[in-house]
């Protein structure tokens, strides 16, 4: 049994603010690197890249340079739907908000994600039925922000958290799995753990309860699909197989397939571990400023929106 999270002092570290800041703009960073070679093979990649290494938009959407998909959108929605809940990850509340999210017409949408929000409309009702195909990376792409609201709050709680937002589109154990796994990694990141530490204390629990998540002694995952079981191996492989921010970003999105929610997630993970001082300067002026300063302000929002005092 893992122990609950380690409670956050009531001043907030200066730390834990620049970790959750890195780990929100290391999630629009892996993003917008990620959508130009999305849906693109290794291979591919390699061919018109060498290795993809700069934000230069493009891609199947036709981007502007440092702009995002719904990875980020999603997660900036989600965010403030928290915010205007007072902290509390509502579903009722996380479901008007991907709802208007969807409304406002973003460049992508994942088939998952726009047919249960459909479904929302039809019924009000803000929790998708349980389903066995469900098991999609869309609702682990977009939790950073629970992460962030909940820290040191109790595990129990913070499970219960990721599943209010998971379950308006995703209501899937291997989607329940995951998005609880990145949600209590980044918190014990943000806490200062290292990756050894969260690789035996959340990566080896996580594989030793769900086996379809091993990483480990398989082939490299490469042109990994939306389903998040290929999601979660190509960034475990990425994460664990690199020392550094960059090389672990650059990895992942050269792998190719979904590339701009691996991007993502490996940004959310090696933001909070890594720190922003190691956010590559470059990357961080590329990307779009509007995108820069709401993942900004959102992080520093939801975690002072964490403290007990503030609900």
């Amino acid at each position: 049994m893992i122990a609950d999270a380690v409670a956050v002092p009531a001043g907030v570290s200066a730390a834990v603010l620049a970790r959750a800041e890195a780990a929100y703009l290391g999630l629009a960073l892996g993003d917008a690197l990620g959508a130009t070679v999305e849906f693109m093979t290794p291979r591919e990649i390699a061919h018109h890249y060498g290795v993809h290494r700069e934000i230069v938009g493009g891609g199947w959407l036709k981007l502007r340079p440092g702009h995002i998909t719904d990875d980020t959108g999603m997660a900036l929605a989600l965010g403030a739907a928290i915010l205007a809940s007072r902290g509390k990850v509502e579903p009722l509340a996380c479901a008007q908000a991907f709802d208007a999210w969807m409304r406002s017409k973003p460049p992508d949408i994942g088939n998952t994600v726009r047919r249960n929000l459909v479904l929302f409309r039809r019924t009000a009702c803000p929790e998708a039925p349980p389903s066995e195909h469900d098991a999609g990376n869309g609702a682990a792409m977009r939790v950073l922000p629970v992460a962030l609201a909940t820290l040191g709050q109790a595990e129990t709680a913070v499970r219960g958290a990721c599943r209010a937002q998971a379950h308006v589109t995703h209501h899937n154990a291997l989607s329940d799995a995951a998005c609880e796994f990145l949600v209590l990694a980044v918190q014990d990141f943000l806490l200062g753990k290292s990756l050894r530490e969260v690789f035996r204390q959340r990566i080896q629990p996580l594989v030793q309860a769900n086996p379809a998540f091993a990483f480990r002694g398989r082939s490299r995952r490469e042109n990994p699909s939306g389903w998040v079981v290929e999601t979660l191996q190509a960034v475990l492989q990425g994460l664990v197989d690199t020392g550094a921010f960059e090389s672990c970003l650059i990895d992942v999105v050269n792998r190719g397939g979904d590339a701009d929610t691996t991007g993502a997630i490996a940004g959310m993970l090696g933001g909070a571990l890594y720190g922003r001082e190691a956010l590559p300067a470059r990357w961080i002026k590329a990307l779009d400023p509007a995108v820069r300063d709401a993942c900004i302000a959102q992080a520093r929002a939801l975690v002072f929106a964490s403290r007990p005092s503030a609900r």
